[in-house]
């Protein structure tokens, strides 16, 4: 797909100032070149929903800066714990956090926190899955919308579960408040600071994605897990023999 088709789909982009991602910029020329692999997550399974909303135009925003993204739909997905980990959905959620290199969490706010549906895809992820970590030292960006004035509650919520999960967490973010009033009848966001801010946002992820897939492992690498390694290994081989 060329680059004029795919801001054919953005009417609030305006080509004049929109820029590719340089990659020879962040990365080594013999580094791959695969197109960054992202997923969206949002917390809300209502008919209209603004987080769903925010997610698909977010889709769209990093697929034309040359992402690879897929969206993972929450309806269907059972409460942690209320199903077994090889349920259609916890592996569909687990072999896409697999696959990306990168993740968009959006997650409406509600009572003052992020909502259940995005807390349950959340806790789904372990921090191990059978020797993998799926989600050590991938990217993260984070949004949110408010029924009411801006708050920042959910995203810093799903900022310290970033931590956790050992995130790469960028440092942009975004808060839509009010958002009803953000979308049209097509469900499209119109222009304003708060969609300015979402394709900030889109940009950075993609730009630390580059700069973060082949440092990654070096970069999580830890102390205690190296000397635990050691210990293993030489309880292995130290064994008195029968």
């Amino acid at each position: 797909m060329t680059a004029a088709s795919l801001l054919h789909d953005l009417p609030n982009i305006d080509p004049e100032h929109f820029q590719a991602i340089d990659v020879d910029a962040l990365v080594p020329a013999d580094a791959p070149r695969h197109a960054p692999r992202i997923l969206v997550l949002y917390g809300s399974l209502r008919e209209r929903s603004y987080s769903r909303l925010v997610a698909e135009e977010a889709a769209r925003l990093l697929t034309a800066f040359g992402a690879e993204v897929r969206t993972f739909s929450p309806v269907g997905l059972p409460l942690p714990d209320g199903a077994e980990a090889d349920h259609p959905k916890v592996a569909e959620l687990r072999e896409l956090a697999t696959w990306a290199e990168g993740m968009v969490w959006v997650s409406p706010e509600r009572h003052g926190a992020m909502t259940s549906v995005m807390k349950a895809q959340i806790d789904w992820l372990p921090l191990s899955l059978g020797g993998v970590r799926p989600t050590q030292g991938k990217t993260l960006a984070l949004m949110q919308v408010c029924g009411g004035s801006q708050s920042f509650n959910s995203v810093n919520q799903m900022r310290i579960l970033g931590r956790w999960m050992r995130t790469m967490t960028i440092p942009n973010q975004s808060s839509v408040p009010k958002a009803f009033n953000e979308f049209n009848e097509a469900g499209r966001m119109r222009l304003s600071p708060l969609y300015l801010r979402i394709v900030d946002v889109c940009e950075e992820l993609v730009k630390f994605t580059w700069l973060n897939r082949d440092r990654a492992r070096y970069l999580t690498q830890r102390y205690s897990e190296r000397v635990e390694s050691a210990e293993a290994l030489s309880a292995r081989v130290n064994q008195d023999s029968l």
